[in-house]
């Protein structure tokens, strides 16, 4: 019978075990009487410091894995181990706190199924206009920074939630990148793709792991990852001062010559050194990103490390 597989990562998320397990066994029941499908749940535990794991396994049923990494690798990581340990012909990827809406989940199963020549349909959050004008004006900037120019185009405000067929998944599986950013891995893989739009539904137990630091850090890590587009704004930046340079030491001999105009002095080489000083360390600062990321890739160490699967069949 067809195998249809979800994945899902958390961290410390022991309060979502019992509503999880219902989702699970309530979504198996409707994708085998609608679609034939047998599920199988794979969860990865993202270096989990409370007993998630043991209510995990006491909430479960049917046929599941949980995936114990060695520590915390990152979302990023997680759902690339989960994506490894999949047999389905089609896998969904979910959030474990399972703010991603059940009818949801069965809206993409359906579109998906109903059309043979898709690949992967994936969702977009339709609540980002409640968000501040800063916030918003800061992931309109990305979205067009990492976008610009590219064969690809990563679509704004959409994640991991969504579901892919094997061939899709293998793709996915064979990009070996050491530091991930899975929306623009997505994107780059290609394949036929078509998002729907979809409101979270609310947090009911646990707090998220994002941190404003943690956004950030992403942001920066699909950056230097997807787009040369910082370093060749840079190299304008300094082509550009320093024929701002040029002309004002041109204007400088002329006036002195000329008019016999004193040569301004301290103020003026204050203000160019700490001009070309700040341009020249913000660009030492933006090529170690990139260098780092060649490093990260060239060390080639693997992607995660797996402690221990814990399987249903151990379950007596």
């Amino acid at each position: 019978m067809p195998l249809f597989s979800i994945v899902a990562p958390f961290l410390n998320e022991r309060e979502s075990a019992e509503r999880f397990g219902a989702f699970a066994d309530k979504l198996a029941l409707e994708i085998k009487s609608r679609f034939g499908f047998d599920l199988e749940v794979v969860l990865v535990d993202d270096g989990s410091t409370d007993d998630s794991i043991e209510r995990y396994r006491a909430h479960l049923n049917g046929s599941w894995r949980i995936i114990e990494l060695s520590r915390n690798f990152g979302k990023e990581v997680a759902l690339y181990a989960g994506l490894a340990e999949t047999r389905g012909d089609y896998v969904m990827m979910i959030d474990a706190d399972l703010q991603h809406p059940y009818d949801v989940c069965i809206q993409m199963i359906d579109e998906l199924m109903a059309d043979p020549k898709l690949d992967v349909v994936y969702t977009i959050r339709d609540d980002r206009n409640e968000e501040s004008w800063r916030k918003a004006l800061a992931g309109r900037f990305f979205y067009w920074l990492i976008n610009f120019r590219q064969r690809f185009e990563v679509p704004e405000n959409a994640g991991d939630f969504r579901v892919m067929n094997r061939a899709a998944v293998d793709a996915l599986l064979r990009v070996r990148d050491k530091r991930r950013f899975n929306k623009g891995l997505y994107a780059w893989a290609g394949f036929r793709q078509k998002g729907i739009y979809y409101r979270p539904d609310p947090r009911l137990s646990g707090v998220t792991k994002w941190s404003r630091l943690g956004l950030i850090a992403l942001s920066v890590e699909g950056i230097v990852s997807f787009s040369a587009l910082p370093l060749r704004i840079m190299s304008i930046i300094g082509v550009l001062t320093g024929l701002a340079g040029i002309v004002y030491g041109a204007h400088i001999i002329f006036s002195s010559l000329v008019f016999g105009t004193d040569v301004p002095g301290y103020p003026s080489l204050m203000s160019a050194i700490s001009v070309l000083g700040g341009f020249n360390l913000a660009l030492l600062g933006l090529l170690g990103e990139y260098i780092w990321v060649t490093i990260a890739e060239v060390k080639d160490r693997p992607l995660y490390i797996v402690r221990k699967v814990h399987r249903s069949d151990d379950v007596s």
